[in-house]
């Protein structure tokens, strides 16, 4: 059985200053710019900055992508959504 692998890299620029555009936070979190809008719309992304055009520092990316509650796995995922904290239902 033969397996072919492959992967692409993309380039992103960083500025000196540690802040990305939309199109390269886009690339180096994995999302579309799209998806990246509409988290920032509902709260829901990674911390972000408009001095007129949109920026993200990669501290923050980084950050956002380790966060506690991000699943690896969906077995992690539906675990998590069972626990007593996910469905506010606690025991005294």
């Amino acid at each position: 059985m033969n397996i072919d692998i492959s992967m692409k890299l993309l380039e992103v620029v960083i500025f000196p200053d540690g802040r990305l555009d939309t199109a390269n936070a886009s690339k180096y979190v994995g999302l579309s710019v799209k998806t990246l809008a509409m988290m920032r719309s509902s709260g829901k992304g990674p911390k972000f900055l408009k001095p007129g055009k949109i920026f993200y520092y990669k501290e923050d990316l980084d950050d956002w992508l380790n966060a506690p509650g991000r699943s690896r796995s969906t077995a992690q995922a539906q675990q998590a959504m069972r626990s007593p904290k996910a469905t506010g239902i606690f025991a005294d």
